[in-house]
């Protein structure tokens, strides 16, 4: 198979540039408003369908289980059938689903839809961040990616609060359809816009090499400490965010579907660090960024158990932050330390991201259920204990401190035209 013609990065500041990282924005909108805009409305599954809170919970888990699964799938079709007609279909065909959606009859359909949704998204996440460092100037990749994840955060934030903001002016079924028809024309946006891949050539590779590469990254232990911190930091998020509506709709707070819908605006705390996270990567290191990510997660939730409303809100602020900053950093990390196969690399660090979510904010619902919001708060505490170690680990790795070469891919060699 011909190869393309070597090209210079994408250098900010230009059009091709701007096309690029506006295109994966409007991706990382459609994607994680899809992923997650069924969250707000978890307390309104709880009644309609006469489920627990456990149960409504797996409206989110069933699509993040599912989503792992294909993740390294998703990156494998890529090296075969390129990244942007990987990344297209998943933005279409997953957002396709979702216009069908709000009109489930029964619980179990909904579930069974969320979860081909799951299979669906893969694509964007499995192939995103390859993408941009295969295309753009290895200087600018660092603030490209957290544009992306940027992206990511504002699409999790939007996909939660419009329908739960609805709630007040319309049937929670059209609230769910303003969500999903959004985050259909993001997905167009993508397509329409998305540059063709200029370093990348698509090639045949086999079952067998293919699970050699990965058997490669999986004896890395500075990979296997990014999958292991990916997995535990989803997980303590979305242990606190799948059950927080139904903390502020009880005693002592009781407040309105509406303004519980509202607390989502946090996300925006997520959209600001994962942006700054990618500078101050450059600046200080990603090591000492990421050790002090988590540590400010820890902060948020260790004072969300107070039962000021203010000290609350602060806590999950906090939370958001830490998480959106430290997922920036290890997710840009992935690539920059994989040598052969990046796509299959970023393709294991979201299969555990996405585990953590299915798996650890699945097992959340007995502490809740038991012993309340402090219970949660232990459950998560744990978890980002054993993360701080992975994270301290991962700092005496990175000994080298600011702007080293790992994290600074030359785009003049693709992973195809290496191979």
């Amino acid at each position: 198979m011909t190869r393309p013609a070597n090209h210079p990065g994408h250098r900010a500041g230009t059009r091709a540039y701007r096309h690029t990282t506006l295109a994966l924005f409007a991706a990382g909108m459609a994607t994680f408003m899809t992923l997650w805009y069924v969250q707000g409305l978890l307390p309104v599954f709880s009644t309609e369908f006469s489920v627990t809170p456990t149960h409504s919970a797996l409206a989110v888990s069933a699509t993040t289980a599912l989503l792992a699964v294909a993740i390294v799938p998703a990156g494998m079709l890529s090296e075969r059938f390129g990244r942007v007609p990987v990344m297209s279909f998943s933005a279409l065909s997953s957002t396709a689903v979702g216009l069908l959606l709000p009109w489930s009859p029964t619980f179990e359909m909904l579930l069974a839809g969320r979860a081909l949704q799951g299979l669906l998204c893969a694509g964007i996440p499995a192939v995103a961040m390859a993408y941009l460092v295969e295309e753009l100037d290895a200087r600018d990749t660092g603030a490209a990616m957290g544009i992306y994840v940027a992206g990511t955060s504002v699409g999790g934030l939007t996909g939660r609060l419009i329908p739960a903001l609805g709630l007040d002016l319309m049937a929670w079924r059209w609230a769910f359809q303003a969500a999903t028809a959004l985050a259909a024309v993001f997905a167009l946006f993508f397509v329409r816009r998305v540059p063709a891949s200029r370093n990348f050539a698509p090639r045949r590779i086999s079952v067998g090499q293919s699970l050699a590469e990965l058997g490669a990254h999986l004896r890395d232990r500075t990979l296997l400490c990014l999958f292991g911190l990916g997995f535990l930091l989803l997980g303590a998020f979305m242990a606190v965010y799948n059950y927080l509506a139904y903390r502020l709709l009880d005693a002592p707070f009781s407040l309105p579907a509406s303004l519980v819908g509202s607390v989502f605006v946090l996300y925006l705390a997520g959209t600001v660090s994962s942006a700054v996270a990618g500078r101050y990567r450059d600046r200080f290191g990603r090591g000492r960024v990421l050790l002090a990510a988590v540590l400010v997660m820890a902060a948020g939730v260790a004072i969300s158990v107070s039962n000021s409303l203010g000290i609350l809100l602060a806590g999950v602020a906090l939370l958001t932050t830490g998480f959106f900053a430290a997922h920036s950093i290890a997710s840009g990390w992935v690539p920059g330390r994989a040598t052969t196969n990046r796509s299959g690399a970023s393709s294991l660090y979201l299969l555990s991201y996405y585990l953590g979510s299915a798996l650890l904010g699945a097992l959340a619902g007995p502490a809740f259920a038991v012993y309340d919001w402090p219970g949660l708060v232990v459950y998560v505490a744990v978890i980002l204990t054993v993360a701080l170690v992975l994270a301290l680990v991962l700092l005496r790795t990175d000994s080298s401190g600011p702007a080293h070469p790992e994290t600074r891919y030359a785009n003049t060699q693709s992973p195809a035209v290496r191979a």
